[in-house]
Formats: structure tokens, sequence, C-alpha cells
């Protein structure tokens, strides 16, 4: 099914627009890295009622650091969450299956593969490494399979939740680092960032 960007007449705008040739939808022997970024409690709690669970600032700086410039690659639920939309600096796209769903400043596929090889294209012509799926729990599952990379956050904690992170296999993925933070006043719970790479 065609991809039904935003604010655009047609595909020809969004490529333009990002100075990416025809070509590159879809990419060939990619090398632009797929991060999931992610923070989840005790039982794999990622949130209720289309809000976060935890108030942890520190992981919030991470995370803004970590997406800074990457485009954002996410489910309506989770672009409908968000405090400010679209986040700004760097592209924002939703993979719904919602085709008359309008997300202004954003652009809209019908699924998950081509709105990854969009974000791959648009992060290529930018010079940058890697994009970021960021939520929510029917988009991190099907990103699994297709991620290189991913950044969890394990809260110390556990909270009513009505959506959960997909349990995956870690046998898959190397460990490559793991920051842990007490809880304190800007945190409310302790937590650890791991990182983490597809073996």
């Amino acid at each position: 099914m065609s991809p039904k960007p935003v604010h655009c007449a047609s595909i020809a705008a969004v490529i333009t627009e990002f100075h990416v040739a025809t070509s590159t939808f879809p990419v060939t022997a990619d090398t632009i890295g797929v991060r999931i970024v992610a923070a989840i409690g005790r039982r794999g709690e990622l949130g209720r009622d289309n809000r976060l669970l935890f108030r942890l600032k520190a992981d919030m700086a991470n995370y803004r650091r970590i997406t800074a410039k990457t485009p954002l690659v996410m489910g309506r639920k989770t672009w409908e969450s968000l405090p400010k939309r679209p986040l700004p600096g760097r592209p924002n796209i939703v993979a719904t299956r919602n085709l008359d769903f309008l997300a202004p400043g954003a652009f809209v596929y019908s699924s998950l593969p081509p709105a990854l090889a969009a974000a791959r294209a648009m992060a290529s012509a930018s010079g940058v490494p890697e994009v970021s799926i960021i939520g929510g729990a029917a988009i991190y599952e099907a990103g699994l399979a297709l991620a290189t990379h991913m950044t969890l956050t394990e809260v110390d904690a556990e909270a009513e939740a009505t959506v959960f992170f997909p349990r995956f296999d870690r046998s898959l993925w190397r460990e490559t680092s793991s920051v842990h933070v007490a809880a304190d006043a800007d945190n409310e719970a302790s937590f650890v960032i791991r990182e983490f790479e597809r073996k």
C-alpha cells in the first residue's frame, strides 16, 4: 500500500524536501541502523492510557541525547501522546493502518516497513547513522526483527499499565554498556540504561 505523507502533494515532495533520490526508496544494502528506545518497569510495563509511567529526568535527558537528530518512527498512539507535536529538530514519522489519519508536521505511512524505509533514506540524506523507533508496543514488536540496536531503560519499580514491551530473545543481543542511576528528587525510582546491539 502506498505511503501517505502529510502536507506533501506526493512522495516526490517528501523526497525533494530531504534531497533523497528516488532510487533510495527502498534502500538496498542499507547501512543505516535502527534503534529501539524504550523505558520499562520490572514487568515490562510501558505506559497507561497513553501516558508514561515513571518520572525519570535523567532518562529523559538520555532519550533526548540519543534521538536528538535521528528520524523518529512511531505509532499513532505514541504520536498522540507527545507533549509537543511534532518533536522538533528531526523528522517525525507515523506508522498507522488508519489511512485517513492526519498528523500535521509528520509523515504518515500505512505500516512499519515503508515508514522505516523513508526514515532511513532521510537519515542517510542528512548524514545521520541511525533512526529511532520510539513506540508503542505494536511498533516495538514489529520493529524487534528489524532493529540493529536497542536502548532499554529498566526501571526498578512496578506500575499499573495497559501496554507492555514485547518479550524478546536476549540471546540474540549483546549488551555493550549499562549505566546505573539511583533514585533521587528528579528520578522517582532507580534504573539502569542498557545498550544492546544485535549479534
